[in-house]
């Protein structure tokens, strides 16, 4: 794109409604579960920047020889939930509710904890014993207070049921996890309103998705790079693109120029607004909720996982 034209397609989206780009963060990396290198664009000091959203990490893309792969041995949750997306790999999950199953590439597991389950996410036995490619998103979103102690549900959509488009000119793919895009509406069911999309967008590619001025909103690039927001802010793989609350739509582009299909998660939520208190796997709205989370695991009052 000339920067002519760039120039003006970025004043035509000002003079609508596109969201400008509040920042542009790095990913760290950190080791999580049984000892699996994680990339994590947040929590940051500033919660109310990601409200309702605790954490996203993405594990991997790795390549795992035989006996390398390790999971999440048994751990607890309370008070939120989990939204695991499985872009290559094959993981195994049991809980202490009796609950088991398997995700594949290109599975989502949509974790209610709740009012508190132990839960374990291994590599199945098969991929353990074999290795091969290992990528995948977690994403915590916080429950609203009334929801805190709900009963735990799981909503485990495999990847031929996850609603996906194509634009028209064949240039955008969109998978739609949660919310609506292109004209498709996700399967799963959501305690507030959340936007979770997966977008491919091949060079010369274009999109803009509708999000609420009230939402939060961010973008994470997951391959590639490309240009963000009302002022095509560039963001590349492994960073976090935050948009601000200035607009009721986003819009992501790779230029024509790019050598490579750009793919990004772009996650919205409607922000709860109330207090927060979070230890370890615990998250409720008052200390003393977490005091009484960790007292419940702590005399097995949310079972174990039996073998």
């Amino acid at each position: 794109m000339s920067m002519v034209s760039k120039a003006l397609r970025n004043e035509e989206t000002r003079a609508g409604r596109g969201r400008t780009v509040s920042g542009v963060v790095n990913s760290i990396e950190t080791l999580e579960g049984g000892g699996f290198l994680v990339r994590r664009p947040f929590p940051k000091p500033s919660f109310s920047e990601f409200d309702p959203f605790l954490l996203l990490d993405e594990m991997g893309p790795v390549e795992l020889a035989p006996g390398e792969a390790k999971g999440a041995p048994d751990h607890p949750h309370r008070g939120f939930e989990t939204v695991t997306y499985l872009l290559a790999g094959d993981m195994e999950h049991k809980d202490s509710r009796g609950h088991a199953g398997r995700l594949r590439a290109g599975d989502v597991q949509w974790m209610t904890a709740g009012a508190g389950v132990v839960h374990a996410e291994m590599p199945s036995r098969e991929f353990a014993r074999d290795g091969g490619r290992m990528h995948a998103f977690q994403l915590w979103v916080n429950l609203p207070k009334r929801d805190k102690m709900t009963k735990p549900r799981y909503q485990e959509i495999p990847n031929s049921q996850i609603p996906k488009a194509t634009s028209a000119d064949g240039l955008v793919t969109v998978s739609v996890i949660a919310g609506e895009a292109m004209g498709e509406k996700a399967v799963i069911e959501t305690h507030t309103p959340i936007i979770y999309l997966h977008y491919r967008i091949a060079p010369g590619g274009a999109v803009t998705q509708q999000v609420p001025g009230s939402y939060n909103g961010f973008a994470y690039v997951v391959e590639g790079d490309g240009l963000f927001g009302a002022e095509g802010e560039h963001a590349e793989d492994g960073q976090m693109v935050l948009f601000a609350q200035d607009g009721d739509e986003v819009s992501i582009e790779n230029p024509a120029e790019a050598k490579a299909t750009l793919e990004v998660l772009l996650i919205a939520g409607v922000p709860l607004n109330e207090p927060v208190a979070r230890y370890g796997p615990f998250v409720m709205n008052t200390q003393a909720e977490i005091r009484q989370a960790f007292e419940d695991y702590q005399l097995g009052r949310m079972g174990s996982i039996n073998s």
